[in-house]
């Protein structure tokens, strides 16, 4: 079915939705895109930009080539992903920084029922998918407990260049944030700090990386989803509940290091409850708050979900 006006301005909505969801350590932009159900044509267009088509460009025009990568989808979603990274940068910096506990609260409660809702899209259970859910729960675990590199005051492009394509493959897979595995390398405030200060070299290093990285990777991804779709599916979901362990809102850090701003940053934590982060740290722990933003975070799951879906029948009416 052909798509119109309000169709797209709802792409437009949902990559603006990833965006914010990317410039997140912790949570993903694959996440979102897999609860508003365009996950497998956000992979397939992607897996489509190809040398065959590249050929298109130039044997049947333009028009073949964009219609061939389903191109107005993948540039209306990326608008949208971009315009939310650009304008949304600052301020997550900045709640982040000075309301923790309540914003990781609601990435929590959200990544709580993201994880619901992608086990629900298993259709067959086994011990199989079991397992599958297992190690990747425990994979994404030890993950999120590799110390970060610290935080470097300037980068080489080549490095931009590595860690776009390694960071973008994170941003398409539910359960495991891209921003976090930039938090990894090192290179988080880095790659933020250029993108609130327009630094378009580094930008676009960035970008190429993504590109290059994204073509790659969602060739094995979607060829996963289709040979083992539901082991592949728990294999994510799992992802999305060890990543429950980085976003915990109470922590304790144990390793920092002070930047050229004279910012103390924290490179090692551990998880305490909220009793104990009091004792600790002597600061408030908001518990109450925490707990409502937790589930503020999981109503809005579950209403994005509930609108998808409103969505989706309304389309699947017309198209009878």
């Amino acid at each position: 079915m052909a798509r119109n006006i309000k169709d797209y301005i709802v792409i437009l909505l949902k990559g603006s939705a990833m965006g914010a969801a990317d410039v997140v350590p912790g949570v993903s932009g694959g996440t979102i895109a897999f609860i508003s159900g365009i996950y497998e044509e956000l992979l397939s267009s992607i897996k489509s930009l190809n040398w065959v088509n590249v050929k298109l460009l130039f044997s049947d025009g333009f028009k073949a080539f964009w219609s061939s990568i389903n191109g107005t989808f993948l540039s209306v979603l990326f608008t949208g992903i971009a315009i939310s990274i650009f304008s949304l940068a600052k301020l997550l910096h900045f709640l982040l920084d000075e309301y923790p506990i309540l914003i990781w609260s609601f990435f929590f409660g959200l990544i709580v029922a993201s994880a619901i809702y992608v086990a629900k899209q298993i259709n067959k259970w086994d011990y199989k998918i079991v397992l599958a859910i297992i190690i990747g729960t425990i994979i994404a675990y030890f993950v999120t407990e590799i110390t970060p590199v610290p935080e470097v005051e300037d980068s080489p492009y080549w490095f931009v260049f590595i860690s776009g394509m390694i960071a973008i493959c994170a941003m398409i897979l539910p359960g495991i944030s891209g921003s976090f595995i930039l938090l990894l390398m090192g290179q988080y405030k880095f790659i933020l700090s250029a993108v609130t200060d327009f630094k378009i070299s580094y930008i676009l290093t960035f970008g190429i990386g993504a590109v290059v990285g994204l073509i790659s990777f969602s060739n094995v991804l979607s060829w996963l989803l289709k040979k083992y779709h539901n082991i592949t599916v728990a294999f994510l979901a799992g992802f999305m509940i060890g990543s429950l362990n980085k976003v915990w809102p109470w922590k304790h850090t144990l390793l920092s290091h002070t930047n050229q701003y004279a910012e103390i940053i924290p490179i090692k934590q551990e998880n305490v409850l909220p009793n104990l982060f009091f004792e600790l740290t002597g600061k408030d722990p908001h518990t109450l708050y925490a707990i409502l933003m937790a589930i503020t975070g999981f109503l809005v799951i579950f209403l994005l979900e509930t609108t998808f879906n409103r969505v989706k029948e309304d389309n699947r009416e017309l198209s009878q």
